[in-house]
């Protein structure tokens, strides 16, 4: 009787721990945050999903908020009012971009193609896999006579904001100066170039922006033209027979 009651006892001991496990495992999914962003995202009421699901508003109410469990056919329902695989609500949520770069991780780079860089970079996202817009920590040293302004061009757009000294752009044939909190945004595919203007460094933040070039419309061939002429003459040819047959 004694290991009766025992193994009574473990059984119900194994089952409560694996009904506080399946608890956990829906609490980490955030089953009912996923299906109440469904359900905003199609402005759908509990009443209108009770309804096409069969269940409550007030079941799915407590579903949404945390306080009761799904079962599997519950969530199949609430799956396919959304077309939705049941895996949907047990998949990992994918984690919001956040990188953090320390000042002491970033590597110095000097302008390249020059035995005399004009500036020295750091990136600023280069643990950022798949990123939309390249951010560089700028410092330009004070011209000598051995630095040849050397300009580059590039896809996209740049901005570059002057955290302190003086700085002369080349861009095109313009040429300006920029102080402690100007800020320029211009098209890279131009060739520019930078140059410290002072007699002490200047700093600046530089973010570049990839974007390729818009794709130009295909002109039609000489031959496709004259068919498509051919084709509209021909629609019109028989409007005009059916207007004369009518009348």
């Amino acid at each position: 009787m004694t290991e009766l009651a025992v193994i009574k006892s473990e059984e119900t001991q194994k089952s409560q721990v694996d009904a506080e496990t399946t608890e956990r495992i829906i609490a980490e999914k955030r089953i009912g945050v996923r299906i109440r962003r469904l359900r905003l995202k199609k402005s759908m009421g509990l009443v209108e999903l009770g309804r096409l699901t069969g269940l409550s508003a007030s079941f799915l109410s407590q579903l949404e908020t945390g306080r009761v469990v799904p079962t599997l056919r519950n969530l199949s329902r609430i799956a396919m009012v959304f077309s939705k695989d049941l895996s949907y609500f047990f998949e990992t949520e994918p984690r919001a971009l956040f990188q953090i770069h320390r000042r002491k991780e970033r590597v110095r780079l000097p302008q390249t193609g020059v035995d005399s860089p004009a500036y020295f970079f750091e990136s600023l996202g280069y643990m950022v896999p798949d990123r939309h817009m390249d951010p560089f920590f700028a410092e330009f040293v004070p011209r000598t006579k051995e630095m040849e302004p050397k300009a580059h061009m590039h896809p996209g757009f740049e901005f570059l904001y002057v955290l302190e000294g003086e700085l002369e752009i080349h861009h095109g044939d313009q040429q300006c100066k920029l102080g402690r909190g100007d800020a320029v945004y211009f098209d890279s595919n131009t060739p520019h170039s930078y140059q410290c203007e002072g007699k002490k460094s200047a700093e600046a933040i530089i973010v570049t922006m990839y974007q390729p070039p818009s794709a130009m419309p295909l002109r039609p061939s000489a031959r496709h033209a004259r068919r498509r002429a051919r084709r509209n003459r021909r629609q019109r040819s028989e409007i005009t027979n059916r207007f004369a047959a009518f009348y």
